[in-house]
This record gives C-alpha cells, sequence and structure tokens, in this order.
C-alpha cells in the first residue's frame, strides 16, 4: 500500500498554536522543535487547552535565533534560542506521571503569557539533560507483536512535552469519513487541527485503516504506531477563536469508542537514519497488521 505525507505541523509550546511545515529534520524525538516548551501555572502545574482553551491563540513562531509569541491584542515578544535568558536553575517539572528537568525562560516572557492567559504563568525549555522516553508499556507489547521489525526501534524513544510518544499521525480518510458523518447531523465540517497531529497522510489507506497499520515509512524513515490516540475533549476547540463546541467530540464518541477510550489517529515511535529529514508530498508505504 502506498499513500503520501500531506502535511507535517509541529507545536513548539505544548497546546498552543502549531507551525504548518514543508518539510523538517527528524530523528527518534520527533519533528524537530515539537514541544520544547511548556506553560506552568505559579503552582507548577503543567498547563493545556483542556483547562485553558485561550491556549489556542498563542501562536508561536521560531526564526533562526528566537521563539516568537503571537497572540491578539498585544505586541510579539522574541525568547531567544541560544539559552541568554534561560534560569541558571534546573528544575523538576511533571507531564502526567513523568518528572523531567527544564529551564525557566525569562520574566518577560512569563509576564507575556501571564497578561494573555490572566494568571501567573511561568514559560519552561526542555533541559537538553531530560530523558522521557515513550510508554514502554506500549512499546515493547508493539516489539512483542512485530519481532520482524522491532529491531529497527531497539532502545529507549526519548523525547519532549508531548503526552506520551514523540508523534502522532493521522488519515486524512478517516477525517473525511468523521465528516461525512457530521454532515449527516447537519454540523459543520471541522478542520483536521482540532486532532493536533504532526503527519497527514493520504493515499490508498482507507478510513480507520490507521488501526491496522503496523508501521509506515518515507524513505529511510520508519514510523511505528504503538498506540491508538485517545481523545479528550480538546478536538472540540476551534484553534481559530480558542472557542468550545461539542462537536466533533459527540459524534466520534459514537462510533470511535474502544476499550481504552475515544481513538482517533496513532502515536509513533521513529526510526532515522542521521540527519533525516520528512516532507509534504514524500511518498509513504503502509505494512498492515494483519
Amino acid at each position: 500500500m502506498t499513500a503520501r505525507i500531506v502535511s507535517l505541523h509541529i507545536y513548539p509550546i505544548k497546546s498552543c498554536a502549531g507551525i504548518d511545515l514543508a518539510e523538517s529534520p527528524i530523528d527518534r524525538a520527533g519533528l524537530a522543535g515539537d514541544r520544547r516548551w511548556m506553560i506552568l501555572t505559579a503552582q507548577g502545574q503543567f498547563m493545556t487547552q483542556r483547562q485553558w482553551p485561550a491556549m489556542a491563540l498563542i501562536r508561536p513562531a521560531i526564526t533562526a535565533d528566537a521563539l516568537e509569541l503571537h497572540a491578539p491584542g498585544v505586541p510579539a515578544l522574541r525568547v531567544p534560542l541560544d539559552g541568554s535568558q534561560l534560569g541558571a536553575t534546573v528544575r523538576e517539572v511533571t507531564v502526567w506521571k513523568d518528572s523531567v528537568p527544564a529551564r525557566e525562560e525569562s520574566a518577560e516572557a512569563a509576564a507575556w503569557l501571564s497578561r494573555v492567559l490572566g494568571l501567573d504563568c511561568v514559560l519552561v525549555k526542555l533541559d537538553a539533560q531530560a530523558r522521557r522516553p515513550a510508554k514502554p508499556e506500549w512499546v515493547d507489547r508493539w516489539r512483542g507483536n512485530h519481532a520482524e521489525l522491532a529491531g529497527h526501534f531497539a532502545g529507549d524513544h526519548v523525547f519532549g512535552f508531548a503526552d506520551g510518544f514523540p508523534l502522532l499521525v493521522t488519515n486524512q480518510a478517516s477525517l473525511d469519513d468523521l465528516n461525512a458523518r457530521l454532515a449527516a447531523r447537519g454540523e459543520p465540517a471541522v478542520p483536521m487541527n482540532r486532532f493536533r497531529p504532526n503527519i497527514v497522510i493520504e493515499g490508498d489507506w482507507e478510513a480507520y485503516e490507521e488501526d491496522h497499520t503496523a508501521m509506515v515509512s518515507a524513505g529511510e524513515v520508519r514510523l511505528a504506531f504503538v498506540k491508538p490516540c485517545t481523545r479528550c475533549p480538546m478536538p472540540n476547540i476551534d484553534q481559530r477563536t480558542g472557542e468550545r463546541h461539542e462537536e466533533p467530540g459527540r459524534t466520534l464518541a459514537g462510533y470511535r469508542q474502544l476499550e481504552i477510550g475515544v481513538v482517533f489517529g496513532q502515536n509513533a515511535i521513529v526510526d532515522a537514519p542521521p540527519g533525516a529529514r520528512l516532507r509534504a508530498g514524500d511518498a509513504v508505504d503502509i505494512e498492515l497488521d494483519f
């Protein structure tokens, strides 16, 4: 089976707006620059759109030397990439059940975010020494079920502040099917950005066939589908406005409820040679899991 990469996306700050890419370096940690920063409350809780949907309005951009922050009604802010404004002290931050070292960005970044979000918060950057492996129970299960492929994915798969894995891959045909179901209920279609994928694939791949896919590859880059992505209410948040809706979650829950939860997309781990890149339009080979 063959298909192609439709689009690539990174989310430099966890739960803030994404950046659409024509191409990207990729390694075991996923696409370069994905979820390397995270916003914390003053009490140290990591923040997401689940509780603070206005985070969708924070639009990061990465230049040669800075992370730029943009939001409606406030001047943009530049956060240097060279670490010159990072705090000297490494602190442990928690993402779900994982604790990893991070450093606070500048007081100016904290003040900017606090103004936009309406509460005291700070911006932290993943420390260079952080090692947060993808969920071993799922990775080991996949390896056990795919002994002929497991050698490509040996060792840890360390990543940043994403929920649990280096990559999220979605199928355009699955979104098309969801939107057909929404239309049948008189509801408007939703864009793929509601699901915040890193890689979107279309082609010779039927709706939800990703559920039965072991691996996809683009050239020398291999992606193992180790866990279906269970969906929280975040797909109900309009990524342009930050407004909450009942859809597509209500419709999705009516036919995509699996044992682990409501599912859309696949979490993946990566095997890639040094210097590997992915590009929108790249051909993809699909290996089904039957």
